[in-house]
């Protein structure tokens, strides 16, 4: 059975980012209690957790303390496997993000992306798809590799409009500057990049549609095999979304739903490394922050959307998932968007 986690292919940027360094593998492989034969099984997953405790590791050993970032400042489309190959043969930007969006799972499942056009801009969020946060040398790893392949996919240099960050700021900034072309906004509500929309639109200098065609066939069969094992909760999130504003699914009436026991479906969540409650506040809180950054809606009528017994309870709900009231969350974005202008 396969794990549902990170491609151990991941592990290749690492590294290669040690030995561009000057160090050596198979002391870091000791250092970070790593077993290096994982390495040899090309369809080998690990936790994305591990994933990140290796990065961590990496950047304590190597001494840098902004290993993502530079690590993410030298990817390549081969680092990538065959998502970037459907990237690089890809008609437009748009195409190669839809692309990232649908198949990134292949490599980690649980990370992903998303992207609005808000004005002239064009606004990519990072995020995970469960409750929690990226590990900061993870989210600048993603955030870093993700701009450097749109310039390289372009060919183009591509201005950074904004950028920010969910976790405090480190002690020196310094190194972003080079990276991003600006400074980060850190204790973001969201990790975001923003740049001209014009850049959706830009065509992709390598692009290929018979080599696209050959390469997608291969990354959908790949995402159908990894995916088939976890598609019960994908479809549960699904089910809570359409269900809303009507109603918000109770386990049984979910169980009923799915044709199955209470007991059944949280056991089956729980190969998947999930449970209901996990799913049911992930569904609360995208549907929250969707209603917050529409200025139409009030906190009552969103806590009434989502069927909180009561403001309070949603108010509270909501602190306790992004450390704000709604109000303040709703306060930081027209702020951002006021800096912006």
């Amino acid at each position: 059975m396969k794990s549902h986690g990170v491609a151990v292919s991941m592990v290749y940027p690492i590294m290669k980012s040690i030995v561009h360094k000057g160090f050596e593998t198979d002391r870091y492989c000791s250092y970070a209690s790593f077993d290096a034969s994982l390495l040899q099984d090309v369809e080998g997953r690990i936790a994305g957790e591990e994933l990140e405790r290796l990065m961590i590791a990496a950047a304590d050993f190597t001494q840098d303390d902004y290993f993502g970032l530079h690590q993410g400042a030298m990817t390549e489309f081969v680092d990538l496997g065959i998502l970037g190959y459907v990237m690089m043969h890809s008609d437009t930007i748009a195409d190669s993000l839809a692309a990232y969006q649908r198949y990134n799972v292949i490599l980690c499942s649980g990370f992903n992306l998303s992207w609005e056009v808000m004005g002239d801009e064009v606004v990519i969020r990072l995020y995970l798809e469960h409750p929690g946060k990226m590990s900061r040398h993870c989210v600048e790893d993603m955030a870093s590799s993700l701009y450097r392949l749109i310039g390289r996919l372009s060919n183009r240099r591509i201005p950074v409009y904004g950028i920010a960050f969910e976790h405090d700021a480190p002690p020196d900034t310094a190194p972003y500057l080079p990276v991003f072309g600006m400074m980060p906004q850190f204790g973001s509500t969201s990790n975001v990049i923003r740049m001209g929309k014009e850049i959706l639109d830009y065509s992709v200098l390598y692009s290929d549609a018979r080599l696209r065609i050959v390469f997608e066939a291969i990354a959908e069969e790949t995402r159908i095999e990894l995916t088939e094992e976890s598609v019960l909760s994908e479809q549960i999130v699904q089910w809570m979304r359409k269900s809303m504003p009507a109603f918000f699914p109770s386990l049984r009436q979910t169980a009923e739903s799915f044709g199955t026991s209470t007991r059944t479906l949280q056991s089956k969540l729980k190969e998947e490394k999930t449970t209901f409650n996990d799913l049911s506040t992930l569904v609360r809180k995208e549907m929250a922050m969707g209603y917050l950054r529409k200025r139409e809606y009030s906190v009552g009528e969103i806590a009434y959307a989502l069927h909180f017994s009561e403001p309070s309870a949603f108010q509270n709900a909501f602190k306790k998932w992004t450390g704000l009231t709604p109000s303040q969350y709703r306060t930081t974005l027209v702020q951002e968007q006021t800096s912006k202008q």
